[in-house]
């Protein structure tokens, strides 16, 4: 991962700071809920496109945070923000104990036995009525009284930094040495001393913390959370943006999420012919385009613009 150029990114910075103020309510939203899928796509490419583990998974693990957070906050009474910081460790406690199930699965066995997990939450919390009422959906309570989105978006924002943040300094550092080493070839790594069963379960237990703090977030910010929020069509829609934006890429898959969830929007009305559009996207972005939008953007600035 290439050094960044920071006076690139200082337009950037100063859109995401200023556009809330513009932006009609509407639109605010939709970049509120690209942030949260932001932050789902980079962890789940913290763990396939860096550390090689395709997991099904993740989708599931932001659930688990949303109705930990919520359940704690509404049956014990505990402050909205703690809730949402158990929520995050109980996606990361998920994530390391799934990732210590799967230490000796790779490729479709890994995917299969993520998909199940994913498939026995679901279908947990959609049976276990009395607490999660089931397939109607949990009401949780917002994390600030007012209902000003801006308020929202830049809490969403500095959560969006923060884990940016602390996946860039560990990308940086020996353990994304060890990451990518695992993802290139697994038994060459292990040769090498690289303690991959280790660093696999650290992949999938901090890729389930990032996870689990943005299903927490937006649990309090729709102010419900249903077992919707788990399905596999999520964990379809999560690697969609990943792919698109750029897999294996620091920025491609934020790139994808703000993409992909604008572009949804505006092809609302066209109905399931938005899912003909994006499979043909993907199929161009695979074929042309292997790192993605961000690659192709990288390529361009090559020299310039470098993450």
């Amino acid at each position: 991962m290439r050094t960044i150029q920071i006076p690139y990114f200082i337009p950037f910075v100063a859109l995401a700071l200023i556009a809330p103020y513009y932006l009609p309510p509407y639109y605010l939203y939709i970049a509120i809920i690209s942030l949260y899928y932001s932050i789902l796509a980079s962890s789940w490419n913290l763990l396939a496109g860096y550390t090689g583990q395709i997991s099904f998974a993740h989708a599931a693990l932001s659930s688990i945070g949303a109705y930990t957070s919520a359940l704690l906050v509404i049956n014990l009474g505990i402050p909205t923000l703690g809730g949402i910081v158990m929520g995050g460790l109980s996606s990361f406690v998920v994530g390391y104990l799934l990732g210590k199930v799967c230490l000796r699965l790779r490729g479709p066995y890994l995917a299969l036995t993520t998909i199940s997990f994913s498939e026995i939450f679901r279908i947990i919390v959609t049976i276990e009525y009395e607490y999660t009422r089931g397939s109607l959906g949990l009401n949780v309570p917002p994390l600030f009284e007012a209902r000003d989105f801006i308020t929202y978006y830049f809490v969403f924002l500095g959560l969006f930094t923060v884990i940016m943040s602390i996946k860039y300094l560990m990308l940086r550092s020996r353990i994304g040495l060890f990451l990518r080493s695992i993802r290139e070839d697994e038994e060459a790594s292990n040769g090498m001393g690289v303690d991959t069963v280790k660093w696999k379960q650290f992949a999938f237990a901090v890729s389930g913390l990032f996870a689990g703090l943005a299903g927490s977030f937006l649990a309090h910010f729709i102010l419900v959370v249903s077992p919707e929020m788990g399905r596999l069509g999520e964990m379809a829609l999560i690697i969609s943006m990943t792919v698109i934006g750029g897999m294996g890429t620091f920025w491609g898959p934020v790139i994808g999420a703000f993409i992909v969830e604008f572009a949804s929007e505006l092809l609302r009305d066209v109905g399931r012919l938005q899912l003909v559009v994006f499979g043909a996207l993907i199929l161009v972005i695979i074929r042309y385009f292997r790192e993605g939008i961000w690659g192709y953007i990288d390529r361009i600035f090559r020299g310039r613009l470098h993450v």
